[in-house]
């Protein structure tokens, strides 16, 4: 013991007296310290990962926000609160989702007290989802575009030929677009995006391509077969729609009707 302590000792006086000795001594003790922080800051990273997901999500609903009303935030802080916006987005976790069913549905985790309403649309990074249905407090119900009742206007990427986003109840992947007229010009791998044709959806949400069409009984029209871009089988993160003149639409399609 008393060895160890007189050659304890020794190394102060050593590497205190040394600037050589010091200086190793430094950058030992700092690549060790260095490795238990790193290793620290991993393992907070890790557990971290939820919280950082939640801030990207809401960070890309906000620039999906500004995308589509094409709008630029020069501050790169927040939006202007002052900015009259046609399209609002709020992120939401899907917390379940059917799929094998003919009337499929989703819940969701954002409902009335988050200004959550019937009619608002729900998409993914990666394409359309469906339609809000049932709104309670802190949760909503979502129509899936895999649901046999579900109709949303859809058209071909590079025309402006428009049709019906219908599911037959087949296939969870495929999608069919119905209505589109003959003349249409219809390729395999055509891309299929929203019209914008509805007050639920702004016009260019991706939706899948096309795997192939045929003519309806009738003739006049194309029967298409999409592939969807999204995973609708695997959802997680979504986005919340919501179009802040669809009372406006409404009220004056109302009145035109009477």
């Amino acid at each position: 013991m008393l060895f160890l302590l007189l050659f304890g000792i020794a190394l102060v006086f050593t590497i205190q007296s040394h600037s050589y000795h010091k200086s190793k001594f430094i950058n030992s003790a700092n690549f060790l310290s260095g490795g238990v922080y790193n290793s620290i800051n991993n393992v907070s990273a890790y557990f971290d990962l939820k919280s950082q997901n939640q801030k990207l999500s809401e960070e890309n609903s906000r620039l999906n926000q500004l995308l589509t009303n094409q709008q630029i935030d020069t501050s790169h802080i927040a939006v202007d609160s002052t900015l009259k916006l046609k399209y609002k987005y709020l992120s939401a976790n899907v917390i379940r989702n059917s799929y094998n069913l003919s009337n499929n549905f989703l819940l969701i985790n954002k409902g009335l007290n988050d200004s959550i309403k019937q009619d608002f649309g729900v998409r993914s990074p990666l394409g359309i989802v469906g339609i809000v249905d049932a709104v309670s407090g802190n949760y909503a119900t979502v129509i899936s575009i895999l649901n046999t009742k579900s109709k949303i206007s859809a058209q071909l990427k590079k025309t402006n030929h428009f049709g019906s986003l219908t599911w037959n109840g087949i296939s969870p992947n495929i999608i069919q677009l119905t209505d589109v007229e003959k003349i249409a010009p219809v390729k395999a791998g055509d891309t299929i995006i929203t019209s914008g044709r509805s007050s639920i959806f702004p016009k260019g949400i991706p939706i899948g391509t096309v795997i192939n069409s045929k003519l309806d009984a009738s003739e006049n029209f194309h029967e298409i077969n999409v592939k969807l871009f999204n995973d609708m089988t695997n959802l997680e993160h979504v986005y919340i729609i919501e179009n802040t003149d669809k009372k406006e639409i409404e009220t004056l399609l109302e009145s035109t009707h009477e």
